[in-house]
């Protein structure tokens, strides 16, 4: 079994099928298909392999990367969906934002706190294959049911997505850093590689999606979401056997019974063995872990999730007053949806490049420790929204014009004529206002008293937005009343480049790549053997603490916009020095990551 294994990973091992990673059975049987497919997506992962050096990773990891891509399009999928789809009166329930903004938070909680749950079963009981599949079919079962157009349906399709969750997301996870013996250097690379896979998945859910339900409606874009959760369950299965490294399986089995039988070496006799290789290498960094008590061990990650929880509530701020942002103040037509592609796309383009960084470092005996990087990734999430800081400080406090008489006519901001027409407004109104002569000019505003008004979130102060409401008012009565909100949010609004908000996803994303799969590949190096999964939970439940902290943005209509950037920017800085400043006691706990 063990020279067959070792044949795998050599420069003649074949890559599995990969169209079957891709693509549904029904269309693996074209030829024409299937060897576009394999050449193109053969020489992405081989580039991946080549970029960590001369080593290569093994097959499983593959399968484990387009198992868990068909997942998340398939969990994004119905995130991009389900509080449109509950308020939708004629496909939903027509219930109100609050009523499906409250179901939509307590999901999200649940979630993200079952994989702590799950973890523990599969260490205890089901082990981490099983497990996955177990999540994959209730994740088929939850997305099926949404395409039923009745309420209990949606109760029950979220108590499976939620029980789905918590058996699949830590285990395949788990698997990952299962793939490779105890101690190897290659799993910050895999879960690099692995983390891709996600984000592949992530962009193209909303895009899918948005198409399918545009012409198909809710209940086939969930019918869609199902469907690629059936490919991911069969993707899983057809690979069965290659999702696991029976060498890394034994080298587990063996420290678990020297554990038990009280077999450790001492950190001396450590030093002393053959440094010879990179199998003697991994052994080594094992071995040193094994010194650790477990307690001390899992203290260590307890101590990194709890610093985790602030960058996932500053991350996370990207689906909503980062999307808030690109749709009020960047200048160019940057819906939310579209934004939120954008940080799935720097990963995507910054991935290779980085796991290429890490093995050149690592070639040279450079590379950081992983708590290392994560304290890079904690410090680049703070810079990122210094960059925000500094857009948002270009247009505050400055004096916008909502509209005022010019050249005997009435002129109003081409930003808050585009907005009415599109609230609504006629365009009779509309032309009646803005084609007013002097004298009838005079007549329409001329009573009115003058009063800047300032909006609190941004310092911006406007001029004729007072003039313009009553202005409509005559023309229309009571029209320029009814939109006064829209007038003045519109009139208030300043916008900046959109290069702005790229560079500051760009370094966000490439924070995100150092910490958040970096966080998986500690949990898989440092959690003791019989307690992986139920870690691998932890660290997601430090996820789901975050993304409840998002609501820290309900201060985005009360702060100055720089205000709140700056807040949530200096938070991640403080957390990247705490970190740097534990790296040293951390070492000691986990030595060798």
């Amino acid at each position: 079994m063990e020279g067959k294994w070792r044949s795998l990973q050599t420069n003649s091992f074949k890559l599995p099928d990969l169209s079957a990673i891709f693509l549904p059975d029904s269309l693996q049987n074209s030829n024409k298909t299937r060897g576009k497919l394999m050449s193109s997506n053969a020489a992405t992962f081989n580039a991946a392999s080549d970029a960590a050096g001369h080593d290569k990773h093994p097959p499983g990891l593959y399968a484990l990367f387009g198992t868990e891509m068909w997942e998340r399009f398939s969990f994004y999928s119905m995130l991009a969906l389900f509080t449109l789809y509950l308020r939708d009166p004629t496909e939903g329930f027509g219930w109100t934002a609050s009523e499906a903004t409250s179901l939509y938070a307590n999901y999200l909680m649940f979630v993200y706190a079952s994989p702590l749950i799950g973890g523990f079963i599969a260490d205890r009981f089901t082990g981490y294959r099983k497990a996955v599949m177990i999540g994959g079919f209730f994740f088929m079962a939850g997305h099926g049911l949404l395409s039923i157009p009745a309420v209990w349906a949606v109760y029950l399709a979220l108590t499976c997505l939620v029980i789905g969750n918590g058996f699949f997301k830590p285990n395949v996870s788990t698997m990952v850093g299962n793939l490779y013996p105890e101690g190897s250097h290659l799993k910050d690379r895999a879960y690099n590689i692995f983390y891709m896979g996600i984000n592949v998945g992530a962009m193209l859910a909303p895009i899918v999606m948005e198409v399918v339900r545009a012409y198909f409606g809710f209940h086939a874009a969930f019918a869609v979401a199902a469907f690629g959760m059936v490919i991911s369950v069969a993707i899983l299965w057809k690979f069965k056997n290659i999702v696991e490294d029976p060498n890394a399986l034994a080298d587990r089995q063996t420290a678990r019974a020297n554990r038990a039988a009280g077999i450790v070496e001492t950190p001396a006799e450590i030093e002393h063995v053959d440094d010879g290789g990179d199998a003697a290498k991994a052994r080594n960094k094992q071995s040193l872990m094994d010194t650790v008590p477990d307690w001390k061990r899992v203290a260590a990650l307890i101590v990194i999730f709890l610093i985790v929880i602030v960058f996932w509530m500053v991350f996370h701020q990207n689906g909503s007053t980062l999307t808030y942002w690109a749709d009020d103040n960047t200048a160019w037509n940057v819906t939310g949806t579209i934004s939120n592609a954008i940080n799935p796309m720097w990963i995507i383009i910054l991935t290779f490049p980085l796991v290429w960084f890490w093995g050149f470092l690592d070639k040279r005996g450079k590379e950081p420790s992983t708590p290392t990087k994560m304290a890079f990734g904690m410090l680049l999430t703070g810079l990122s929204f210094f960059v925000l800081w500094y857009a948002a400080t270009l247009g505050e406090g400055k004096t916008y014009t909502a509209a005022e008489m010019q050249g005997g006519s009435f002129r109003i901001n081409e930003r808050v004529v585009n907005n009415l027409k599109a609230e609504g407004m006629s365009a009779e109104t509309l032309e009646k206002v803005m084609a007013a002569k002097t004298d009838e000019g005079k007549n329409l505003i001329d009573d009115v008293k003058f009063s800047p008004e300032t909006d609190k979130a941004t310092g911006v102060k406007t001029e004729g937005s007072d003039r313009l409401i009553a202005a409509i008012d005559k023309v229309a009565p009571g029209e320029g009343s009814k939109y006064k909100d829209s007038i003045l949010k519109h009139a208030y609004l300043f916008q900046v480049s959109p290069f702005w908000l790229l560079l500051a996803y760009g370094i966000l994303s490439l924070g995100e790549l150092m910490l958040s799969p970096m966080g998986l590949s500690l949990v898989s190096k440092v959690a003791p053997i019989r307690m992986r999964g139920l870690m691998m939970g932890g660290w997601f439940v430090a996820t789901a603490i975050g993304n409840k902290l998002t609501m820290i943005g309900i201060y985005w209509s009360i702060w100055y916009q720089s205000k709140f950037f700056i807040v949530l920017g200096c938070m991640a800085l403080f957390m990247a020095v705490v970190l740097a400043l534990l790296l040293k006691p951390l070492k000691k706990a986990m030595p060798g990551v």
